[in-house]
């Protein structure tokens, strides 16, 4: 299972694309994952023949798990007996395993290669029994006052890790004088990759349930431990794009003729965010316990929307390395690729800024959450024409239209101040404000 992106620890085998005793040739898609990142087809890592499926379809792995074994050698392959496909769980199995290991992605990897009658539920001190009880001390504590078994709850953190507000909502929710948890119970009150505060809701008559899919819960998960991790602060700022909108109009038809790609704002925001992003190292930084990591690359996630729903975040590498026309080959190309699933799974890892542009559904701003990993987040708002006060010729104030848009910076105040956030902001702004004719 490959990782697609610092923040997430799992993914989900959503089908396989080749059956066991195919011939497949290198960098041939051999299955679709599925995290909150994004869809893929992952390729094989080289020719051969897939003698084995470890990971079935839908069930979700840890990264890095094998999740089948591919036959290099054409003379063994041709040799070896060929192997009886994995057979899917049935529901009831399924339903058994979720109950015994909600959302434990190692323990999801040994059931699908083993028959499901052979599957135990979790022991003392297995692999899952571990990755739960690795709480922090103060959980650990709270948990003992309370007489509550750590093992048994169903963690909302990553690997099943169970946080405090998991055993809080459990506590809560347990009735007076109960005991230890046991897994169902723990299961109900605190389902795996959702928060839940007091008691759960209830369906009315009329209404329609649906449980989330894996996509929207990975994406659940991730959005939480982002609100965790980080201390969010948003800054706003009104930018005048309008000389931004002369010079892209005047540099329109010769660069789409000559580079074949759509001349839009986002480029030249782009180029302004990476000189501005070495200006203000802190912007471009993360966080690991008491230390700050100043990135020397810039790299540039760009969030783009799915239909009929869902976002991806590919990521534009060193991108102050690019040109106007790079950066407009480079952004189109990864937004193509993004709706037609098509990304690498590098394609998505290691941003060190993120760009958002709900502007383009007509959203005047927002308040956007980092993404773990990063210290901010940069939202780009509708650019439409306003009416303005300006200063004239002779410093009288006049009215008049302006191509303007509302910018938002939502940062991690542990570590950036609202000073650096608005320095940011303001240089951003000039640098908009006032570029050159021929652009940066």
């Amino acid at each position: 299972m490959p990782q697609m992106g610092e923040s997430i620890a799992e993914g989900t085998v959503s089908r396989w694309l080749k059956k066991v005793g195919d011939s497949v040739k290198r960098d041939e898609p051999i299955f679709e994952i599925s995290t909150d990142k994004v869809d893929a087809e992952i390729p094989s890592p080289s020719a051969g023949v897939l003698m084995e499926i470890l990971v079935g379809d839908g069930l979700t792995v840890a990264v890095n798990t094998v999740v089948a074994r591919l036959e290099t050698d054409a003379a063994a392959a041709a040799a070896a007996p060929t192997p009886e496909p994995a057979a899917s769980p049935s529901a009831d199995a399924s339903a058994s395993v979720s109950a015994a290991v909600p959302r434990a992605a190692v323990v999801a990897a040994v059931a699908a290669a083993v028959p499901a009658t052979a599957i135990p539920a979790a022991s003392p001190g297995s692999l899952e029994d571990r990755l739960r009880s690795k709480s922090s001390p103060l959980v650990r504590k709270i948990a003992a006052e309370h007489g509550v078994e750590i093992s048994a709850l169903s963690g909302s953190g990553i690997a099943g890790r169970v946080t405090r507000k998991d055993l809080e909502a459990f506590l809560a929710a347990r009735p007076a004088g109960g005991a230890a948890a046991s897994v169902a119970g723990a299961s109900m009150y605190a389902p795996a990759g959702v928060e839940q505060h007091g008691p759960l809701p209830t369906p009315w008559a009329g209404d329609v349930v649906e449980p989330m899919n894996k996509i929207r819960r990975l994406t659940s998960d991730h959005m939480s431990l982002a609100r965790k991790v980080a201390a969010h602060v948003t800054t706003f700022f009104e930018i005048d794009l309008t000389r931004v909108a002369r010079i892209r109009t005047a540099m329109r038809k010769d660069f789409e003729a000559q580079s074949g790609q759509k001349l839009t704002y986002l480029p030249f925001i782009l180029q302004a965010v990476t000189m501005q992003l070495k200006r203000h190292p802190v912007l471009n930084a993360a966080v690991a316990g008491t230390d700050v990591i100043y990135r020397k690359q810039i790299n540039l996630g760009i969030a783009v929307a799915l239909e009929p729903n869902g976002l991806i975040v590919p990521v534009v590498k060193r991108a102050d390395e690019l040109s106007l026309t790079g950066l407009t080959r480079t952004v189109n190309d990864l937004a193509a690729r993004a709706r037609s699933k098509k990304l690498n799974p590098t394609e998505v890892q290691d941003a060190t800024f993120t760009i958002t542009n709900p502007g383009t559904f007509g959203s005047i701003t927002g308040t956007p959450i980092i993404p773990v990993g990063t210290t901010a987040i940069l939202c780009l708002g509708a650019i439409e024409k306003r009416p303005k006060v300006i200063t004239g010729p002779d410093g009288e104030d006049t009215i008049a239209i302006r191509t303007c848009a509302y910018f938002s910076l939502s940062f991690d105040h542990k570590v950036v101040d609202g000073a650096d956030a608005d320095r940011f902001m303001s240089d951003l702004k000039k640098a908009l404000e006032s570029m050159p004719e021929t652009g940066f």
